[in-house]
């Protein structure tokens, strides 16, 4: 999910044993899938203490590397976790576990915890900490791609709210996802696709693994990061590709009826990258029901598309 995101973990489409020839990185070594392990009193297991981005890979390249790095550094501050290592070891990493997988298209985890720590809540200053980089395979991007997602999305707004910013902070992406988890659970009594999660005053925030956004024939919008809102590497993405077209956009406070009454919906993370959305709450976007994108939501995935392979395939299909 985590974009933004992202969600935490994609659908493996190659089935429940694709992981047997797989390898990730672990504290510095390639080991098999099986073998990867982290220890139990590692304060990522234990406390959900850790750091983690998830990123797309297109060509044998991460996508976006140095915002994701820039995020994760953020993260790591407000964790106040030292973890001594330059983003040009992360990134090393990255391209090691992606080279020994044989991935070229692929969605990677990289997380840091604080390591093994025994004993007590409170974290101790010196840390030897556990670093971890997954990958698992993903359609080609860019143009003519196939998408990672399983077609327009369904939302339903949930009882779970938001974590307001102050309690824990929104901009940090860490393996504590109980809130989105919370969501998610409620979507079993409809079946659908992703929460539209509220903040503590009824305005929307963002899906359990995605950023939001809707457009009412005045201008492309969604939820301000002033809100308890997670800033998206596809969602900054998207806001530069829609002001670069001329397109208004609109940073602000929206209730569920602003969007259950737009023209359009749309999703982004990391994995889906521009994901129509078919319903709000049951209810058709832009009375269609047929779960046909819109023109501004088809547009901005295109252009999307056409970045992705300018930069990382080398135009190959424009």
């Amino acid at each position: 999910m985590s974009d933004r995101g992202g969600s935490p973990d994609p659908a493996d489409a190659t089935g429940s044993d694709a992981t047997a020839d797989r390898h990730y990185h672990v504290d510095g070594d390639l080991v098999p899938a099986e073998a990867a392990t982290v220890h139990v009193e590692d304060r990522g297991f234990a406390y959900g203490d850790a750091a983690f981005e998830t990123l797309r890979a297109y060509g044998g390249d991460a996508f976006r590397w140095e915002a994701h790095a820039d995020r994760l550094a953020d993260t790591c501050e407000t964790l106040a976790l030292d973890h001594g290592l330059s983003n040009a070891d992360l990134r090393s990493r990255i391209d090691e576990t992606l080279a020994a997988n044989d991935l070229a298209d692929a969605y990677v985890k990289c997380s840091i915890t604080r390591g093994r720590q025994p004993g007590t809540l409170d974290p101790r200053p010196d840390i030897d900490p556990t670093v971890v980089v997954i990958a698992k395979p993903l359609p080609r991007g860019g143009v003519d791609g196939e998408p990672a997602h399983d077609g327009p999305a369904t939302v339903q707004t949930t009882k779970t709210r938001k974590i307001p910013d102050r309690a824990v902070p929104a901009a940090a992406k860490t393996h504590n996802y109980l809130n989105g988890i919370l969501a998610r659970l409620e979507l079993r009594v409809t079946g659908a696709d992703e929460a539209m999660l509220l903040d503590s005053d009824g305005h929307v925030a963002e899906g359990a693994t995605a950023n939001l956004f809707f457009a009412d024939g005045t201008a492309l919008k969604t939820p301000s990061l002033d809100g308890p809102v997670l800033p998206g590497i596809t969602r900054e993405v998207v806001v530069d590709i829609a002001e670069s077209e001329g397109i208004p956009v609109e940073e602000g406070a929206y209730t569920p009826s602003d969007v259950r009454e737009a023209d359009e919906v749309f999703l982004t993370n990391s994995t889906w990258e521009v994901r129509p959305v078919r319903t709000v709450d049951g209810l058709a976007v832009d009375g269609d029901g047929e779960g046909v994108a819109g023109p501004l939501t088809t547009l901005l995935s295109r252009l999307f598309d056409r970045r992705v392979e300018e930069r990382y395939y080398d135009g190959e299909r424009l």
